[in-house]
């Protein structure tokens, strides 16, 4: 119990430093560039010792549970006894690993449905768009991306291809989509890229990258094991660009419908 305690006061006094800059910033611009006084200072002093004490227990969440969790999740499912995979062969038979694509797409897609991040800058969109654009749609349309892009992102590190193949393709296909999606989601759609890389998805798809990489025969722990993020921003943006896509051209044939009656 010692030990937890102490470990846990080590991490307080961490997040402190950590966030001693910010506040140091903030401090300086209100009162000697703005030149003006906090309003509400035990009010914003409680607020810190909130965020500071969150922080703490976030990260030390994450270390107790969350990168266990992800890890011994993606060790067991790649593991040889589990794909039956050949250890001494040198190639690797990705047909083999059937259910880690299909963790890595559930876990994807509920830790992203589940983003603080991506759930606000969606009912912020949907009120500033009038309803135009509506959250639960944005939600899920981020959440397939990222299920597509963690699944994909994985038979990366399985397949050992290199990871710049996808990237490319990829952001040849965010450019190709953007010359024609309406201008009013462009920046939503790769501001959702941004959402994703937030506090309940990185954790997670950190921890199944590196036990992926580390499980799968031939794979380099620091060459295979990251990258996951990165497919989850790219596919994400992707899969927002084509959601305004779908909703475009279903509007159109709608019109055309309407236009035919009369």
């Amino acid at each position: 119990m010692k030990t937890v305690v102490m470990h846990f006061v080590d991490a307080l006094v961490e997040t402190c430093w950590n966030t001693l800059p910010i506040i140091a910033i903030i401090l300086i611009f209100q009162l000697l560039i703005i030149r003006k006084s906090l309003p509400n200072p035990f009010k914003i002093l409680i607020g810190l010792v909130y965020v500071v004490l969150g922080i703490t227990f976030f990260l030390e969440g994450l270390e107790m549970a969350l990168f266990p969790l992800g890890k011994l999740m993606a060790t067991q499912l790649a593991a040889p006894s589990f794909t039956h995979v050949d250890i001494a062969s040198t190639t690797v038979d990705w047909f083999a690993y059937t259910w880690v694509y299909v963790f890595a797409a559930s876990i994807g897609f509920a830790t992203t449905l589940a983003e603080p991040s991506l759930l606000a800058v969606a009912e912020k969109a949907q009120q500033i768009s009038g309803g135009a654009i509506q959250a639960r749609g944005l939600r899920i349309a981020v959440s397939f991306g990222v299920a597509f892009g963690i699944t994909l992102g994985v038979f990366r590190i399985i397949s050992g291809f290199d990871i710049y193949y996808f990237m490319i393709a990829g952001y040849v296909v965010v450019m190709l989509q953007t010359i024609f999606v309406p201008k009013i989601i462009i920046g939503l759609a790769y501001d959702s890229g941004g959402v994703t890389t937030s506090i309940v998805t990185v954790p997670l798809m950190t921890a199944l990258g590196l036990g992926l990489a580390h499980t799968v025969p031939g794979r380099n722990v620091m060459i295979d094991g990251f990258g996951l993020i990165a497919f989850a921003s790219l596919y994400s943006i992707i899969a927002v660009l084509f959601y305004a896509q779908l909703a475009q051209l279903a509007q159109w044939w709608s019109s055309r419908q309407m236009s035919s009656n009369f």
